[in-house]
């Protein structure tokens, strides 16, 4: 049951954000930029396991995150510079979120 919440809840999020970036990108991008997914993730993490530390776990790891997801934006600030396509900042940017998920990995093995 909470899983199937989790779905349709995340579910809905995106698509309305993916909706209204066609009318309004700008308050699109900030809505997705909002912790909108972390602060629906953390109530049904809490529901789901009943474990505060857990919980708490979750939300250092996603604070940790967060800067290091940026990586994902960095081809897309460079490609005039790099002369790059979407497709091309696009891999570029899943490349670099897989070079910050090990970063992300070492951090929080160190606290």
């Amino acid at each position: 049951m909470i899983f199937t919440l989790n779905i349709v809840i995340s579910a809905s999020v995106i698509a309305f954000a993916s909706w209204l970036s066609g009318r309004r990108p700008e308050l699109a991008g900030f809505i997705i930029a909002m912790p909108v997914a972390t602060l629906v993730a953390l109530a049904l993490s809490w529901f789901e396991h009943r474990d505060a530390q857990t919980t708490i776990t979750f939300a250092r790891s996603i604070l940790l995150a967060v800067p290091i997801s940026y990586l994902f934006f960095v081809p897309f600030f460079l490609s005039d510079r790099l002369n790059l396509g979407f497709w091309e900042c696009y891999l570029a940017g899943i490349t670099l979120l897989g070079v910050g998920y090990f970063i992300h990995r070492a951090v929080t093995a160190l606290i």
